[in-house]
């Protein structure tokens, strides 16, 4: 007995040791990729001068200004919106039970954008915080629509019954946003925004993306013991002692505002929040206590790699990220909704 437990703790130690191991590769990887982003663009930058304004900026010269007024910018705020959008999938995942889940396919994202482009054409004076406090405003009412649709359905609520709620309402709120953007004329202004576009990220939108991120992430690790719990089934979850009702209720709080701040400075940018996750856990098993940083970094490298393959696809014209990104969720998604009808 001795020997199986001690077995047991060297293949532990192993696990923890390749987990860690692949985390700082992650890391190096994610730092290397935001070089590459900063130097990438309508006009190359070594990587020597990006290195020389980061750390001896000069104001005269004019390749240091655009890293740091523009490409700087854009390449963090890509790896924190990337990260936002990466751990609230694997958030909604956990308290869903749902391999579908995602902010993009369960109407979060959708909602928050609503929200947003009606802040925009009927409140345009508000600042940067107040936008993003209505697209979490707006997060949320998705979120209530999906799960109402879903609760009041005939039988119990499956998987493929939120998710096909979640299409209905997210392609119904679209719908609503497209609309109102053609008829106060800003369809052009939208357009690029509402592919997910992040060529419109500045300092600004950084802050409040850096403050949210953190602090959503940090929530996320606090209650990642009891989201592994709740993973494996209500039940289970009831069974250990854990206040279900408490756990989601957190849960949904930090999705929203993670989702939501990154709608409101890049607009929605679909599917990382489906992909990243399953790789994440194919990678390092299910313990969301280590999901969340790994989806995070991931989610970061996605978004970050995503943004720098769509500048150069049709150099020097831009492609939005977002459809990147949806070239690559797509094809998972109905793979993945595939499974489940055969699991059904």
């Amino acid at each position: 007995m001795a020997e199986v437990d001690q077995s047991r703790t060297i293949g532990n130690k192993e696990k923890n040791r390749y987990k860690i191991i692949l985390l700082i590769l992650s890391c190096v990887v994610l730092i290397f990729l935001l070089a590459v982003s900063i130097s990438v663009g309508a006009a190359d930058i070594h990587l020597s001068t990006v290195w020389n304004a980061v750390l001896q900026f000069d104001s005269n010269i004019q390749a240091h200004q655009i890293i740091q007024e523009i490409r700087l910018p854009r390449s963090i705020g890509a790896c924190l919106i990337g990260a936002c959008l990466a751990v609230s999938g694997a958030i909604l995942q956990a308290l869903t039970r749902n391999p579908l889940a995602d902010s993009s396919i369960m109407g979060v994202t959708s909602g928050a954008a609503l929200a947003l482009i009606i802040v925009l054409v009927f409140f345009p004076a508000l600042s940067m915080g107040e936008q993003s406090l209505a697209s979490f405003v707006g997060a949320g009412f998705g979120v209530l629509i999906v799960f109402g649709i879903g609760a009041f359905s005939k039988g119990s609520v499956s998987p493929a019954k939120l998710a096909l709620a979640g299409v209905a309402v997210s392609s119904l709120f679209q719908a609503i946003t497209t609309a109102i953007a053609l008829h106060f004329d800003m369809a052009k202004n939208m357009g690029f925004w509402y592919a997910g576009g992040l060529n419109k990220v500045n300092w600004s939108g950084v802050h409040i993306l850096f403050i949210v991120c953190m602090a959503g992430i940090a929530a996320a690790i606090l209650i990642s013991k009891a989201l592994t719990i709740l993973s494996l089934g209500e039940d289970v979850s009831k069974g250990l002692g854990q206040n279900t009702l408490i756990i989601k209720a957190i849960g949904f709080v930090i999705t929203l505002f993670l989702t939501g701040a990154a709608v409101s400075v890049a607009g929605p940018i679909g599917f990382i929040g489906l992909v990243v996750p399953h790789i994440t856990r194919f990678l390092i098993g299910p313990d969301y206590r280590w999901v969340i940083p790994f989806s995070a970094i991931f989610g970061a490298i996605l978004l970050v790699l995503s943004d720098t393959a769509a500048r150069m696809v049709n150099a020097p014209f831009e492609t939005p990220a977002g459809v990147i990104t949806a070239i690559v969720g797509v094809p998972f998604f109905l793979y993945l909704a595939r499974g489940e009808r055969r699991r059904a």
